[in-house]
Order: C-alpha cells, then sequence, then structure tokens
C-alpha cells in the first residue's frame, strides 16, 4: 500500500509538470523559434528519457504498433508544439493549448467507437459540455460569442487548427496503443522520430537565428524536463499507483496548464476564460465517469 501510494504520488507531479508545458513551450518559441525551439525541446526531452526510461528493445514492439504508434505520437508532438509556437501571442498560445485538452473527450469518444468501451448516458453531456467549453473560452471576454469566436480562429487559423487536428490525432493514438502495444512503451523512440521530424522541418525550412539568451536556455531546460521526466513519472503511476485517482486528476490539467501557463507568460485571462477551462475539466470528468467501470483505458492517453 506505502509503495502504490508513493507511485500515486509520482504520477500527479508528471500531471503537474505536463501542465507547465504549454508556458515553458511558448517561452521557449520566443526565443528559438517555433520550430527550433520545438527541435531542441524534443532533443533533450529524447536525451533525458534515455536516462530515465531507457532505449526500448525496438525488436520487440508488434510491427503495428511500431508504425502507427511512432506515426501518430510524431504527428501529434507536432502539432501540439507548433501551434503553441506559432500562436500570434501569449493569450492566443493559452488559447490554443486549451483546444489541445479536448483529447480526453475525443479519447474516450473513440474508445467507445473502436474499441467498444462499455459507457453511459452521461457522455452525452460531458462531451456537450467540453466542446461548449472550448467555444466559450475562443469568445473572449463574452464568453459564448460565436462572431468573437470566428474572428478569433481566423486570426490565426493555422495554430487553432493544429490544436484541434493534435487533439484528434491523440485520441487515435490513445485508441491504437491500446489495442497494439502489447504492454511496450515506445516514448523514447517516438521523442528521438519527432525531434528528427522537427529538425528535418527547421532545415528545410532554411533553418533560422536562434537567440540562446539565459531565460531561452531555462525555458529549454524546464520544457525537456517536464516532457521528459512527465512520462517517466507517468509510467511509474500507472504500473504501479492507484489509476483511477491519477485518471481523475489528469482531467483538472486544463485549469493548472493555463494558470501555470498565465503566471510563466505574465498573461491575464478574464474570467470568461476561466469559465471555459472549467467547462472543458467538467466536461471531460462526465465522459470519465461515464466510462469509470473501465479506467485504465481511459487513463492510457494523458498527455500535455
Amino acid at each position: 500500500m506505502k509503495n502504490q501510494r508513493k507511485a500515486t504520488f509520482i504520477g500527479l507531479i508528471a500531471i503537474v509538470l505536463w501542465s507547465s508545458i504549454v508556458g515553458l513551450i511558448r517561452g521557449v518559441s520566443e526565443s528559438l523559434g517555433a520550430t527550433g525551439g520545438a527541435a531542441m525541446i524534443y532533443s533533450v526531452a529524447a536525451v533525458l528519457l534515455l536516462f530515465t526510461v531507457g532505449l526500448p528493445k525496438v525488436r520487440e514492439f508488434p510491427r503495428r504498433y511500431l508504425f502507427w504508434g511512432s506515426l501518430l505520437f510524431v504527428a501529434y508532438e507536432l502539432c501540439l508544439a507548433l501551434s503553441i509556437g506559432y500562436a500570434n501571442s501569449s493569450r492566443q498560445a493559452i488559447e490554443v493549448g486549451m483546444v489541445n485538452y479536448l483529447w480526453p473527450a475525443f479519447t474516450i469518444m473513440a474508445a467507445i467507437l473502436f474499441n467498444r468501451l462499455q459507457t453511459s448516458l452521461l457522455i452525452v453531456p460531458g462531451f456537450l459540455i467540453a466542446i461548449l467549453g472550448i467555444c466559450w473560452v475562443l469568445g473572449g471576454e463574452q464568453g459564448l460569442d460565436l462572431h468573437g469566436m470566428a474572428a478569433n480562429i481566423q486570426d490565426n487559423p493555422l495554430s487553432y487548427g493544429l490544436a484541434f487536428t493534435g487533439a484528434l490525432i491523440w485520441a487515435a493514438y490513445c485508441t491504437v496503443t491500446a489495442r497494439l502495444a502489447a504492454g511496450k512503451n515506445g516514448v523514447t523512440l517516438f521523442f528521438m522520430l519527432t525531434a528528427l521530424a522537427l529538425w528535418a522541418k527547421y532545415l528545410a525550412g532554411g533553418g533560422g537565428a536562434m537567440d540562446f539568451s539565459y531565460q531561452a536556455i531555462v525555458y529549454l531546460v524546464l520544457a525537456a524536463s517536464a516532457m521528459g521526466f512527465g512520462y517517466a513519472a507517468w509510467n511509474v503511476g500507472i504500473l504501479h499507483g492507484n489509476v483511477t485517482i491519477l485518471a481523475g486528476a489528469s482531467y483538472f490539467i486544463p485549469v493548472l496548464s493555463a494558470a501555470l501557463a498565465a503566471m510563466l507568460l505574465s498573461t491575464p485571462l478574464a474570467l470568461s476564460f476561466w469559465q471555459g477551462a472549467a467547462m472543458v475539466c467538467v466536461g471531460s470528468i462526465l465522459c470519465w465517469l461515464a466510462t469509470r467501470a473501465q479506467p485504465r483505458k481511459v487513463a492510457c492517453g494523458s498527455q500535455a
């Protein structure tokens, strides 16, 4: 029991680390660029994972998991990092990060459709409230304002589009890995592949100057540590801790992430934003409660 509590606590640390990622990625991208900064983050994180999780024995991986897991994981991480890096302002970066947090609701819906996860009618209001929460966030200070939301998205369709696509991709990743992974964990390999993809994009785009200031280096180390150690801590929690507690706690990431990002980026957020963020959390929790009979399948998808 003592070991389980310790593992659960370590898993909760992972949630805090992941909640800081939006603000840290934005901090890095402001000095090193959207692509270059992301490439540096995932490179350093991959090195950290080599020492914490270790290099997996790829030959033992199911081939379908190796292919689809790699493809979907890399695609998601690119969407996440670049959507935040391409944001026009810190406020917009936080909003984009909130759109990404539609993944819990999307993950559960995918598990219901493709993995035959049993559910109750709570799934309907849960999913609708999560979507409504995002609309509330994007509506600006007026809350639910369709005109304001449309204008907000049109200001930077690339960032918002990447974040929304990323949420869908992560739901697909969780669904695929639940069926194909056979207990294997390829996160170290996937981070290495993500770093390579970002460096390829960086070089193909002509590179670009990186300002390695003291602040940029601090943000880089913190961002890479949050990602690398976050995955390592989450693995310990999921394998040896209380999965039900971790699954429930993970759905509070949107609010915690917004709070940390607002602090790190010195960006005040209106009351309407917090209302929308709370709705995303409530909607995700209702989706989780609708499937609480099988918490492990729900918890597998936790991410930044």
